[in-house]
């Protein structure tokens, strides 16, 4: 679907509503995506947004790329929207800040993920001048207006950060950005009673569980976060504080494609099961493997997962012993002994 989007998202160009910016122009794209072809005059000097890992180093080599928005005075902003609203207003508040006077803005989405409803939403703030219906899609645009403090203000009304708990700083587009997920909550109410020596929290999303180890185990003598997501890895700077023992390390780091660097005595993860709509166990089993080969010999892994999940074979196959250690109505956690 995301292919279709991209198409959604240039198909304007292709059709020649809109002129493609050509030599010599900027063009700003956030949320940027690998597979998308450039239309015939599409000679604009392209900064790419992207700060989820896998999609990010697709696209690193290719394209200018950071995974977070920089500079501005663009002629063009290109937002691909996705699945959270919070995150697509808050990237259609940067488009609008970051463009030039007069500057073109394009959006694009699928209808299954709410385009629609965002499209309504900025005809109550800006004045659109077309769109257009292709690949399962909308594509909508409008010139930067003149007085943006009014739109971008509303835009981010309510998508700001949110304090979970008194003590957790998340944002919009992050995983279980309300509340902390009731997975982690089942790991973290079932870790044993001593941890020590170098621990690793895979999956780390904005900090909870890397905060539980912190918190509660004074030998832990390195304790290092691997996330994907930058802006949850940013938050868990913030949410995992440095204790009298350790001082913690965070790595945006793919851990599919990516070797961990280090060897570790403890890894707890709950690790993503899609990246689409539909499940994808194989992403779990994966990681499964990954943990695995970053366990010293005799090293524990203590992980949570959907119930449904067909992790026990992986698990058999990757470690010398594993058990359940509890389920309830939706999950269950497994640990390992390398």
């Amino acid at each position: 679907m995301t292919r279709d989007v991209l198409k959604t998202l240039f198909h304007p160009f292709e059709a020649e509503a809109l002129a493609a910016p050509g030599e010599g122009r900027r063009v700003l794209f956030l949320g940027a995506q690998s597979g998308f072809r450039l239309p015939e005059g599409f000679d604009a000097d392209l900064s790419l947004v992207q700060g989820f890992r896998p999609w990010f180093r697709a696209l690193a080599g290719r394209y200018k790329i950071t995974p977070q928005p920089e500079g501005e005075n663009f002629d063009v902003a290109l937002v691909l929207a996705g699945r959270h609203r919070g995150e697509n207003e808050l990237r259609i508040a940067e488009a609008i800040e970051r463009t030039k006077g007069s500057g073109l803005i394009l959006i694009a989405g699928g209808k299954d993920d709410g385009i629609a409803s965002l499209r309504k939403r900025m005809e109550g703030l800006v004045e659109l001048e077309g769109h257009m219906p292709k690949h399962h899609g909308v594509a909508f645009w409008f010139q930067r207006p003149l007085e943006i403090s009014e739109p971008i203000a509303a835009l981010r009304d309510g998508n700001g950060e949110t304090l979970i708990e008194g003590r957790f700083v998340t944002a919009p587009g992050m995983f279980s950005s309300d509340r902390i997920d009731a997975g982690s909550k089942l790991l973290a109410a079932h870790l044993p009673d001593k941890i020590s020596g170098a621990v690793a929290d895979f999956c780390a999303g904005w900090g909870f569980l890397a905060a539980e180890l912190a918190n509660r185990y004074s030998k832990i003598s390195m304790l290092d976060l691997y996330e994907a997501d930058f802006v949850s890895l940013e938050a868990a700077k913030r949410n995992v504080a440095a204790t009298g023992t350790v001082e913690p390390r965070f790595f945006w780091h793919d851990l599919l494609t990516e070797e961990v660097p280090h060897r570790y005595d403890f890894i707890v993860m709950n690790p993503p099961f899609h990246q689409k709509r539909e499940a994808e166990p194989d992403i779990g089993q994966r990681m499964i493997r990954t943990a695995s080969a970053a366990l010293k010999p005799g090293g524990r892994l203590l992980m949570v997962a959907n119930r449904q999940l067909p992790y026990e074979k992986t698990l058999s196959e990757a470690f010398s012993s594993h058990s359940e250690i509890v389920r309830d109505g939706l999950f269950k956690v497994l640990a390992a002994k390398r």
